[in-house]
Protein backbone atom coordinates (compact mmCIF):
# COMPACT_ATOMS: atom_id res chain seq x y z
CA UNK A 1 0.00 0.00 0.00
CA UNK A 2 1.49 3.40 -0.87
CA UNK A 3 2.14 5.66 1.58
CA UNK A 4 1.39 9.48 2.72
CA UNK A 5 4.30 10.54 0.58
CA UNK A 6 3.34 8.99 -2.67
CA UNK A 7 -0.20 9.51 -2.59
CA UNK A 8 0.72 13.73 -1.71
CA UNK A 9 1.84 13.18 -5.48
CA UNK A 10 -1.44 11.75 -7.28
CA UNK A 11 -3.01 15.12 -7.16
CA UNK A 12 -0.12 16.93 -8.39
CA UNK A 13 0.87 14.25 -11.71
CA UNK A 14 -3.03 13.99 -12.27
CA UNK A 15 -2.93 17.71 -12.84
CA UNK A 16 -0.09 17.83 -14.41
CA UNK A 17 -1.20 15.76 -17.12
CA UNK A 18 -4.10 17.98 -17.49
CA UNK A 19 -1.33 21.18 -18.31
CA UNK A 20 -0.27 18.55 -21.15
CA UNK A 21 -3.28 19.60 -23.20
CA UNK A 22 -4.24 23.22 -21.63
CA UNK A 23 -1.43 25.44 -20.03
CA UNK A 24 -4.02 28.00 -18.19
CA UNK A 25 -7.00 25.44 -16.99
CA UNK A 26 -4.71 23.96 -14.20
CA UNK A 27 -3.84 27.53 -12.74
CA UNK A 28 -7.30 28.85 -13.22
CA UNK A 29 -8.84 25.45 -11.31
CA UNK A 30 -6.49 25.64 -8.10
CA UNK A 31 -6.36 29.63 -8.22
CA UNK A 32 -10.63 29.40 -8.03
CA UNK A 33 -10.56 26.73 -5.24
CA UNK A 34 -7.31 29.01 -3.48
CA UNK A 35 -9.80 32.32 -3.85
CA UNK A 36 -12.99 29.66 -2.46
CA UNK A 37 -10.93 28.59 0.64
CA UNK A 38 -10.75 24.75 -0.89
CA UNK A 39 -7.27 23.65 -1.34
CA UNK A 40 -6.31 21.34 1.02
CA UNK A 41 -5.03 23.06 4.33
CA UNK A 42 -1.42 23.69 4.73
CA UNK A 43 -1.12 23.42 0.82
CA UNK A 44 2.55 24.77 -1.18
CA UNK A 45 0.56 27.51 -3.02
CA UNK A 46 1.97 30.68 -3.66
CA UNK A 47 0.12 33.27 -1.37
CA UNK A 48 -1.03 35.08 -4.54
CA UNK A 49 -2.65 32.01 -5.80
CA UNK A 50 -5.81 32.94 -3.84
CA UNK A 51 -6.21 36.61 -4.88
CA UNK A 52 -9.69 36.57 -6.50
CA UNK A 53 -8.17 39.00 -9.33
CA UNK A 54 -5.21 35.92 -9.90
CA UNK A 55 -8.75 33.73 -9.99
CA UNK A 56 -10.83 35.76 -12.53
CA UNK A 57 -7.73 36.59 -14.74
CA UNK A 58 -6.57 32.94 -14.75
CA UNK A 59 -10.30 31.72 -15.96
CA UNK A 60 -10.04 34.58 -18.56
CA UNK A 61 -6.90 33.31 -20.14
CA UNK A 62 -8.20 29.48 -19.80
CA UNK A 63 -11.22 31.06 -21.89
CA UNK A 64 -8.87 32.68 -24.51
CA UNK A 65 -6.78 29.28 -24.75
CA UNK A 66 -9.49 27.34 -25.56
CA UNK A 67 -10.74 29.79 -27.95
CA UNK A 68 -7.38 30.05 -29.31
CA UNK A 69 -6.87 26.46 -29.46
CA UNK A 70 -9.35 25.89 -32.55
CA UNK A 71 -8.15 28.76 -34.79
CA UNK A 72 -5.81 27.11 -37.49
CA UNK A 73 -3.46 29.63 -36.74
CA UNK A 74 -2.62 27.96 -33.29
CA UNK A 75 0.62 27.07 -32.29
CA UNK A 76 1.34 23.17 -31.25
CA UNK A 77 1.68 22.52 -28.02
CA UNK A 78 5.00 20.81 -28.50
CA UNK A 79 6.23 24.74 -29.33
CA UNK A 80 8.91 25.63 -26.76
CA UNK A 81 7.18 28.94 -25.47
CA UNK A 82 4.37 26.52 -25.11
CA UNK A 83 5.96 23.65 -23.07
CA UNK A 84 7.59 26.57 -21.02
CA UNK A 85 3.86 27.53 -20.17
CA UNK A 86 2.68 24.09 -19.15
CA UNK A 87 5.96 23.57 -17.39
CA UNK A 88 5.45 26.66 -14.99
CA UNK A 89 1.67 26.57 -14.71
CA UNK A 90 1.94 22.53 -14.10
CA UNK A 91 4.53 22.81 -11.16
CA UNK A 92 2.80 26.48 -9.44
CA UNK A 93 -0.85 23.45 -9.55
CA UNK A 94 1.17 21.00 -8.63
CA UNK A 95 2.42 22.95 -5.36
CA UNK A 96 -1.54 23.85 -4.54
CA UNK A 97 -2.25 20.72 -4.49
CA UNK A 98 0.26 19.10 -1.78
CA UNK A 99 1.12 19.33 1.45
CA UNK A 100 3.84 22.22 1.81
CA UNK A 101 6.66 19.97 3.09
CA UNK A 102 6.03 18.67 -0.59
CA UNK A 103 5.59 21.05 -2.89
CA UNK A 104 9.05 20.91 -4.68
CA UNK A 105 8.42 17.50 -5.65
CA UNK A 106 4.93 18.12 -6.20
CA UNK A 107 6.03 20.87 -8.98
CA UNK A 108 8.42 18.80 -10.27
CA UNK A 109 6.18 15.57 -10.50
CA UNK A 110 3.32 17.65 -12.03
CA UNK A 111 6.06 19.42 -14.54
CA UNK A 112 7.07 16.15 -15.57
CA UNK A 113 3.60 14.78 -16.01
CA UNK A 114 3.03 18.05 -18.27
CA UNK A 115 5.85 17.51 -20.44
CA UNK A 116 4.82 13.96 -20.91
CA UNK A 117 1.36 14.52 -21.78
CA UNK A 118 2.15 17.56 -23.74
CA UNK A 119 3.72 15.14 -26.55
CA UNK A 120 1.14 12.30 -26.06
CA UNK A 121 -1.69 14.74 -25.96
CA UNK A 122 -0.51 16.39 -29.42
CA UNK A 123 0.43 13.39 -31.02
CA UNK A 124 -3.61 11.76 -30.38
CA UNK A 125 -5.07 15.67 -31.13
CA UNK A 126 -3.30 15.38 -34.77
CA UNK A 127 -4.41 11.57 -35.40
CA UNK A 128 -7.73 13.01 -34.54
CA UNK A 129 -7.95 16.05 -36.55
CA UNK A 130 -7.69 14.54 -39.27
CA UNK A 131 -10.57 12.37 -39.34
CA UNK A 132 -12.99 14.95 -37.06
CA UNK A 133 -11.52 18.42 -38.02
CA UNK A 134 -9.66 20.72 -35.40
CA UNK A 135 -13.24 22.12 -33.79
CA UNK A 136 -14.44 19.05 -32.97
CA UNK A 137 -11.45 17.33 -31.37
CA UNK A 138 -10.16 20.77 -29.45
CA UNK A 139 -13.79 20.94 -28.51
CA UNK A 140 -13.95 17.24 -27.14
CA UNK A 141 -10.22 17.92 -25.86
CA UNK A 142 -12.00 20.95 -23.61
CA UNK A 143 -14.96 19.01 -22.07
CA UNK A 144 -11.70 16.24 -20.47
CA UNK A 145 -9.65 18.81 -19.55
CA UNK A 146 -12.61 21.06 -17.56
CA UNK A 147 -13.68 17.55 -16.34
CA UNK A 148 -10.69 16.29 -15.20
CA UNK A 149 -9.10 19.57 -13.48
CA UNK A 150 -12.32 19.95 -11.82
CA UNK A 151 -12.04 16.33 -10.52
CA UNK A 152 -8.47 16.85 -9.60
CA UNK A 153 -9.44 20.06 -7.23
CA UNK A 154 -11.94 18.12 -5.75
CA UNK A 155 -10.07 14.58 -4.96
Amino acid sequence: MPGEETRNMLKPILMGVVAGQRAMTPLAAVAVAAARGELPRDNGAPRWLGHPAVAAGALALAAAEMAGDKLTSAPDRIVPAGLAARLVTAAIAGAALAPKRQCLSAAAAASLAALGASYIGWRARIATMERHGRVKTGAAEDAAVLGAAAAVVRM
